[in-house]
């Protein structure tokens, strides 16, 4: 009697059944809607975010903006070349009234030409900007969201200097000159 409950139970299983397709899943608990008008839980709910990404007012020296604009500026006076896309030094903010890059001639020269890229609440200023080339640094401890301080240094001792600009509401003006 036992052996022809087991080939019954034996005959039973074809080749498609299986363990896994009789065991049930798990199931989702039973959440239902709360009712209209009812009270929210108190307290911030945590919501997951992914890894931080750049925000609208942080510095962006990646911003396509600062690409697109490299690339409309005249050629370098010195070597004739374009200018790399890629900024030497920035504080770009598309929330700031004045941010600025220093982005280097596209040349393979030991010391290529720089100049310093000005834009207003991240668009580029592409004129009535005075004379920016030549700096290489910005001074960010004078540095605030409508002014900016750019750098020169030479390496020799003495002949550092910083220079104050300033969006004024109209546009932007130099302010100051002074020993680095």
């Amino acid at each position: 009697m036992v052996m022809l409950s087991v080939a019954s139970a034996v005959a039973g299983c074809s080749s498609g059944d299986s363990t896994a397709s009789k065991t049930p899943g798990p199931t989702a608990p039973n959440v239902s809607a709360p009712p209209p008008n009812a009270p929210t839980p108190a307290g911030p709910v945590p919501v997951a975010t992914p890894a931080r990404e750049a925000q609208p007012c942080d510095v962006d020296l990646a911003a396509p903006e600062i690409a697109t604009a490299v690339s409309a500026l005249p050629r370098d006076p010195r070597s004739n070349q374009g200018w790399s896309p890629e900024p030497l030094a920035g504080n770009y903010n598309e929330c700031a009234p004045l941010s600025v890059v220093i982005v280097k001639a596209n040349t393979n020269a030991q010391n290529p030409n720089t100049r310093a890229v000005m834009f207003h609440l991240g668009q580029f200023i592409p004129s009535g900007v005075p004379d920016t080339y030549g700096f290489n640094g910005i001074d960010n401890a004078v540095t605030t969201g409508d002014t900016v301080a750019l750098r020169y240094s030479s390496g020799a001792p003495g002949l550092d200097s910083v220079v104050k600009f300033r969006w004024n509401g109209n546009g932007v003006e130099l302010i100051g000159n002074t020993p680095g």
